[in-house]
């Protein structure tokens, strides 16, 4: 069940406010601007992809889905990257990674090597996904962690956006090549970015760097008094083995955190969010709008959607807390979901029906946006002791991207299969049980230092 947490007090209320940590939260998150372009751009690439080199429906799930591969294996061993190598160095060698990526992508010649460049941007996703969210909450204080984090899926959401953006201006002239390759700009402005911003205090303190740990703590503090929290660092460290195991994760302390971000991985995916991500042109053109620019307009109004909701919860995770948002979220899914089936199940096409096809599918996206969208890769950030804490979420994360690739290279064919209506009601479903697991498990985190939160482990 979940923990008392929510009642729990506020330590870091009066910190004072420093740029200094909103600009390394900034360039970092620019690997989850990556992680969203690059998933999102696709969907409109497809389009001309599947022309350009004549895919069937299994060639077409696999250019979307390979890169998933990548990011699953990514993530579970970024986590470990990320302990011994350090957030930072991690995030650059990410930033390379996607640069590479995606230019192997731009300029490929051959269905083949344009999934191998695929494989390579998956690496450069798994790799962000893990690290951001540890590195920003590892600088972050406590009373602003939950909307600082977030802007890691806020990036996600802008990077889609873009990517919707610039596959409806490359729509015309078919130039699905320059709609992959442009993902090697934000790369550079990563990369660069992440050379002028230091490692975190907490993996440097627990590399046995205590003066360069408390230095960059004062820094990122704006110069308030960092004692007591120092301190609340150096007494977890103190009681914690230097090195994390992998076995350390179904430690009595660590197994329930563990359980919460394995299920959160899977719910987020199986309610069926990347197949709109993906899919979201096709499943508009199967609604009724008939020319592919007109879908991936529609497309853009859903990402547009996505963000605004998603800086609304920013605004409500330090505030409301992470559970209400996770329940309101799942239920609107659920709902949504539902109605998606219903208008598909009538096999209704064009005019208005298509427009409220999409008007249901902003809210979907906008009750995700609100609830497993953020709070996900908040509370994976969160709930893990410091020394397996990388591990820990690489282990969430890889699940993560694994059920993203199962419902993402089954998705046509289930529509194949069962049609749309059906299709749409199963992932309703499982969002009906995603409530169920929010309700049951996950704890409240709003105004806990990272400390504090693992000594609740403990304590139970």
């Amino acid at each position: 069940m979940a923990t008392d947490a929510r009642d729990a007090p506020n330590p870091d209320a009066h910190t004072p406010r420093t740029g200094y940590v909103y600009a390394a939260a900034v360039f970092a998150a620019l690997g989850g601007l990556l992680f969203g372009y690059d998933t999102g751009v696709i969907s409109g690439a497809l389009l001309f992809i599947e022309q350009a080199f004549g895919l069937s429906v299994f060639h077409q799930e696999l250019v979307v889905s390979v890169v998933l591969i990548g990011a699953a294996v990514a993530a579970l061993g970024g986590g470990r990257l990320a302990d011994g190598m350090g957030r930072r160095t991690t995030l650059l060698l990410t930033a390379g990674i996607f640069i590479a990526g995606a230019l192997v992508c731009a300029l490929a010649p051959s269905a083949t090597v344009l999934v191998v460049g695929r494989v390579i941007v998956g690496v450069g996703i798994g790799l962000a996904s893990t690290t951001v969210p540890i590195y920003i909450s590892e600088l972050a204080p406590a009373a602003a962690r939950g909307w600082q984090v977030s802007l890691f899926q806020l990036a996600i959401t802008v990077g889609i956006l873009g990517a919707y953006l610039v596959d409806y201006a490359f729509a015309a002239s078919r130039g699905w090549r320059w709609m992959l390759g442009l993902a090697v700009v934000p790369g550079v402005l990563l990369g660069i970015g992440m050379l002028l911003m230091p490692e975190t205090p907490r993996w440097l303190a627990r590399r046995g760097r205590r003066d360069e740990a408390r230095h960059v703590l004062e820094r990122i503090r704006g110069g308030a008094d960092v004692a007591d929290e120092f301190r609340e660092i150096e007494a977890t460290l103190a009681v914690a083995e230097e090195h994390g195991r992998w076995s350390d994760l179904l430690s009595p302390a660590v197994r329930p955190a563990l359980i919460i971000g394995v299920g959160l991985a899977f719910f987020q995916q199986v309610t069926g969010i990347n197949t709109v991500i993906y899919y979201a042109p096709t499943i508009i053109r199967s609604a009724g709008i008939p020319s592919a620019s007109g879908a991936i307009l529609a497309t853009a109004g859903i990402g547009v959607v996505n963000v605004i909701m998603t800086i609304v919860a920013m605004r409500l995770l330090d505030r409301v807390g992470r559970r209400p948002l996770l329940l309101v979220g799942t239920a609107g899914m659920a709902v949504m979901l539902g109605m998606l089936g219903w208008l598909f199940h009538g096999q209704f096409q064009g005019g208005n029906l298509a427009l409220f096809a999409v008007a249901i599918l902003m809210a979907y996206v906008a009750f995700f946006a609100i609830g497993l969208g953020p709070v996900f890769w908040l509370l994976i950030s969160e709930i893990y002791p410091l020394t397996i804490r990388g591990a820990a979420e690489g282990t969430a994360a890889g699940v993560n991207w694994a059920f993203n690739f199962l419902v993402s290279v089954t998705f046509l064919s289930l529509i194949e299969v069962v049609g749309p209506s059906a299709s749409f009601w199963v992932y309703g479903l499982l969002s009906v049980l995603a409530w169920i697991f929010c309700y049951a498990f996950v704890p409240e985190t709003k105004g806990r230092t990272l400390e504090e939160i693992e000594a609740s482990w403990h304590a139970r």
